[in-house]
């Protein structure tokens, strides 16, 4: 089924298209396949990051943060880098240009959502406190992209590398990955003070 990718804002777009044609921003990215390449570079495949927020207290449903869009810039026929928007009280601005294994493990990722029979949308979830990036595969595929609620049928895909414990690429539901999520974000009782 294909993957229902939600357009990106027009200017964080724009933001990404110029920093490639900037010269400057080219040479001073930490991404050297960015800086070889002899191809012509293409922001595609816009996805919306999010962020996980801290965990509710008991009832409350989990929430995330839209933090920005992540574009897949593809030089020939292959991935070489990422280039980040994110927003800001004028409106969308480049933040970053990156490269690493989470490259790879998207590409990865988005093509086992391609084979799944039910249509997504999909999203970028980080969970910061665990070093942990996952592909949020959102079951309303008609939803604005910066909505910050899990729906019912959401799946969550681990990008490599997981964190120890956590499958890459193994598709969980959000209601059996958050809760073994919420485990590890919840700090241990507080170590007494000995005399």
């Amino acid at each position: 089924m294909p993957l229902h990718v939600p357009p990106a804002p027009a200017p964080a777009l724009r933001s990404v298209r110029t920093a490639l044609g900037s010269p400057t921003a080219v040479r001073e990215a930490r991404t050297p396949s960015l800086r070889s390449t002899q191809t012509p570079l293409t922001p595609e495949l816009p996805l919306p990051v999010h962020v996980l927020e801290r965990m509710p207290a008991r009832g409350g449903a989990p929430r995330t943060r839209l933090t920005g869009w992540r574009f897949l810039i593809r030089g020939g026929e292959r991935v070489v880098a990422a280039g980040e928007a994110m927003p800001t009280p004028d409106g969308w601005a480049f933040s970053h240009f990156f490269e690493g294994p989470y490259l790879a493990s998207t590409e990865r990722a988005l093509r086992q959502a391609e084979a799944l029979p039910t249509p997504y949308q999909p999203r970028l979830l980080s969970v910061p406190e665990l070093y942990m990036l996952t592909l949020w595969l959102h079951a309303d595929i008609a939803a604005d992209a910066s909505s910050e609620l899990f729906a019912p049928g959401d799946l969550l895909v681990p990008l490599a590398p997981a964190p120890p414990g956590i499958a890459a690429h193994r598709p969980h539901r959000v209601s059996d990955l958050l809760p073994m999520l919420t485990l590890r974000l919840t700090p241990g009782p507080a170590l007494k003070a000995t005399a």
